[in-house]
């Protein structure tokens, strides 16, 4: 509806999944594609990462209940121009929009500053363990850990072996310093709850 208001902007398709956007895209053609990171069959970091490089002309902009330079740097470095939360008044989603269309990478302020602060702080704790050192993938099974899905669940919901799971648990337990699986579980209720409230 915000899309459609705007003059010289329309809706040109709609999509729940990583699967249902990449079908649509070369049907509808769109400059433009407001990507969530939470979808029903995938992660939309995967999304951004395919579609720069099945559709490079479309600009990409995140739009996400998540208000947290984590997440945003994580879409810049995918291949999105902007990230933008949901609780953002229309305006400023609409001036998003016509930003990255022109080719623009566009931030909230606050998300600006939070970025660099993560820039500082991350040259501080280089060697230390942390969530930053985690791949896409390693975070993503990371988070579903601390939703309480089981090995089994998590490879059937990203369509992957059980054995490739587990092999990501082991990355992850390295990573983070992690010496066992129960304390793997705590680390990742908690990474989830600070998420979820963020």
């Amino acid at each position: 509806m915000l899309v459609d208001a705007e003059n010289g902007m329309a809706v040109c398709g709609t999509a729940e999944t990583v699967a249902g956007a990449l079908e649509a895209i070369p049907a509808c053609k769109p400059t433009i594609a407001i990507v969530d990171l939470s979808l029903k069959d995938g992660s939309g970091l995967d999304l951004i990462k395919d579609m720069r490089i099945r559709f490079p002309d479309v600009a990409i902009l995140v739009l996400s209940m998540r208000d947290d330079a984590f997440y945003a740097e994580r879409a810049l470095r995918a291949g999105a121009m902007g990230y933008i939360t949901k609780e953002q008044g229309t305006e400023r989603i609409a001036e998003g929009i016509r930003r990255v269309l022109a080719g623009e990478i566009y931030l909230t302020d606050d998300l600006s500053s939070q970025l660099l602060g993560r820039m500082v702080d991350s040259r501080a704790a280089v060697n230390a363990p942390s969530i930053n050192n985690l791949t896409d993938r390693e975070l993503q099974v990371f988070d579903m850990i601390g939703q309480g899905k089981s090995t089994r669940e998590i490879a059937a919901a990203l369509h992957l072996s059980v054995k490739t799971i587990e092999s990501h648990r082991e990355h992850v337990k390295d990573k983070l310093g992690i010496a066992n699986g129960t304390e793997l579980l705590k680390r990742a209720i908690q990474w989830t709850q600070v998420e979820g409230n963020a």
